[in-house]
């Protein structure tokens, strides 16, 4: 009731399962190599709210927002995080979360936040929300928790009234997917992110897991592709001093690279070209230029991620 495997939604269903986790979905009845999983949808949050009478309480709290005073917005989104950190989830979303990570399967997972109103042209939700990556079997339920308030961090808080949606309803879903431990990740633009060439590619790639170069801790290889033919046009090595991996207490850590490891090329042609393949047939499938979350283990390449690029 409450969830959707992957293969049981479509780019259809942004509505409950918000931006994100309506591409897993799409991507995976594709055919093209998403790592399984799950969501958790919108409604379960809607009726989290309404069951802890937290709806009511987050409204108040919104309306007393001076947006353009920081520490207003900052204090606002303290209280609203700690409120739905405290509350109790209703019992039966808890079991079907616990259900269906069972089936999954996985001994760790990234808990990732979907807003319902993510990735449309007007509002990029994509970088306001929050991702757990490593979940175990015991952290999945707070984690979900955690995603859920991050709907109401200081800059998803200003980003609402900037674009106007503080009127507006905004829920989010929550995707749980298998984790892949990279070895290689990075970001995929289908168009040339700088010149607006539309026959250009670019992918960044660095090693660990993808976080670092998101975020931006660690500065990536950039290779530029051509989308016609595939003949890689540039290849600029960067060196990279430290990688995220799978490890301590939060999950996650920070392992430092030698000059001689860092300083490496991260992919090879062949794979550079082989990832290339796959992020045009994205495109393709999408009819839109695509900005795509790209992970390698094992020498074999999985997408944990595409969105329409909205700064073309």
């Amino acid at each position: 009731m409450f969830t959707k495997t992957f293969k049981q939604l479509t780019k259809k269903d942004v509505g409950i399962a918000g931006g994100k986790g309506a591409s897993l979905g799409e991507m995976t009845r594709a055919g093209i190599p998403v790592p399984p999983g799950f969501v958790l949808l919108a409604p379960a949050f809607d009726r989290f709210l309404e069951e802890t009478d937290l709806d009511m309480e987050i409204e108040a709290t919104l309306k007393k927002v001076n947006h353009q005073d920081i520490n207003s917005v900052d204090r606002a989104s303290n209280e609203i995080r700690a409120m739905i950190a405290r509350a109790k989830m209703p019992e039966d979303v808890a079991v079907e979360i616990m259900r269906d990570f069972k089936t999954l399967g996985a001994k760790y997972v990234a808990v990732r936040s979907s807003a319902t109103a993510e990735d449309s042209s007007t509002a990029a939700w994509a970088g306001q929300l929050e991702t757990y990556l490593n979940t175990t079997e015991k952290e999945v339920l707070k984690n979900v928790q955690l995603c859920w308030s991050s709907l109401f961090t200081p800059r998803a808080i200003f980003y609402r009234f900037e674009q106007k949606l503080s009127k507006k309803a905004v829920s989010v879903a929550v995707v749980i997917q298998a984790m892949v431990q990279s070895e290689v990740s990075g970001i995929s633009f289908t168009v040339h992110p700088v010149t607006k060439d539309y026959n250009q590619m670019v992918i960044e790639a660095g090693f660990g897991l993808g976080e670092a170069i998101v975020s931006g801790q660690v500065t990536p290889d950039t290779y530029v592709i051509h989308k016609n033919d595939f003949s890689i046009l540039d290849i600029n090595v960067s060196e990279q001093s430290m990688m995220i991996v799978r490890g301590g207490k939060s999950g996650n850590l920070h392992k430092k690279l030698s000059e001689k490891i860092g300083g490496r090329q991260k992919l090879t042609g062949k794979q550079i070209v082989e990832l290339a393949k796959i992020c045009k047939n994205i495109e393709q499938h999408y009819k839109k230029p695509q900005d795509i979350e790209w992970a390698m283990v094992k020498n074999k390449f999985y997408i944990t991620q595409s969105r329409p690029i909205t700064t073309l």
